[in-house]
């Protein structure tokens, strides 16, 4: 069966999140093409933010997006569409082209529970600029039941096309997500659903899979797994897994050949043990990361006795 989910790739958006977006043109534009000859349906090719509101001192193309700079990159739109995230407080509606004036098809607005309200206004926005939008409502793990059916009455009545699913903290397993699958499609049975996972206890494919099979549609993944910490579901699984005549394998691996093992000595994501200990404990990896950059990073008994200890509190609050 012809399946009609469709591919984001997030190499570039959340794979930034490992190396502070130190990728090259050349890279992003070979991306591009690879993904346009896979059938990839879009690639996040960074965020919208404001580097005036993030006081950003150095200039940061793939981080701070700017339309005009997009248009050299990508002169000429191939299949792919491009999308861009934007998070709340951090974008300025000035920096904002209509649709028809920007390389961007799609940009997706994430947000914590408690900000949904915010997070739509800036959907709205978006809509009314003709793109196409998502809302990534992060952190879900640990979002208590309550908060979720009073986030949901508003979207229900938003104008959003697509609403994610997503794993922050990589520690939910594929009942879970058919779990969180039912209940979205419960609670908003008018919006298009979507799933972003991340591998830190080696379950990014299982779960999006799993997902897909109960009726998800957007599915987010990255070349090579390149993404925050654990890294993502891989695209070149899902393209070569997904039963649709229009995805190719070849061209993922041929960006896999050329640039990411290099990539991949440089910068360092996927299966580690503290990420699977943060995971497990469904905690953000922030700690994991910082201890990964220590010079006990191969300590893991004893960051697994560090964060598991009564007094200790893995993750400060995040913002």
């Amino acid at each position: 069966m012809e399946q009609s989910c469709q591919i984001i790739d997030c190499t570039i958006r959340d794979g930034g999140l490992i190396n502070n977006w130190d990728f090259s043109v050349e890279f992003v534009q070979d991306l591009y093409d690879g993904l346009s000859a896979a059938g990839v349906e879009y690639m996040e090719i960074g965020y919208k933010n404001s580097p005036k509101l993030l006081q950003a001192t150095e200039p940061n193309p793939w981080r701070f997006l700017d339309d005009n700079f997009l248009k050299e990159i990508i002169p000429e739109k191939k299949f792919t569409k491009l999308s861009a995230l934007v998070d709340i407080g951090r974008v300025d509606p000035d920096d904002i082209l209509p649709r028809e004036q920007s390389p961007l098809d799609m940009i997706r607005v994430a947000c914590y529970i408690r900000e949904v309200d915010k997070g739509l206004e800036l959907v709205q926005m978006f809509h009314d600029l003709g793109y196409e939008t998502s809302l990534n409502i992060m952190a879900l793990s640990s979002v208590p039941e309550n908060q979720l059916i009073e986030a949901f009455n508003m979207v229900k009545k938003s104008a959003v096309d697509v609403v994610y699913i997503v794993d922050s903290f990589g520690s939910l397993d594929p009942a879970d997500i058919q779990h969180q699958v039912n209940k979205f499609k419960e609670m908003i049975p008018n919006k298009k659903l979507g799933i972003h996972t991340h591998n830190n206890m080696q379950l990014a494919f299982a779960n999006t899979l799993t997902a897909m099979r109960n009726g998800v549609t957007f599915l987010d993944s990255s070349v090579y797994g390149m993404g925050r910490a654990a890294g993502n579901c891989n695209t070149e699984l899902l393209v070569t897994h997904i039963q649709k005549a229009s995805y190719e394998l070849k061209p993922v691996l041929d960006v896999i050949e050329k640039h990411m093992l290099e990539m991949r000595q440089r910068w360092e994501w996927g299966y580690i043990i503290p990420y699977m200990i943060s995971g497990t404990l469904n905690e953000h990896p922030r700690v994991a990361m910082a201890y990964r950059a220590s010079e006990d990073r191969n300590k893991f008994v004893d960051f697994y006795d560090k964060v598991t200890s009564p007094e200790s509190s893995l993750a400060p609050e995040s913002k």
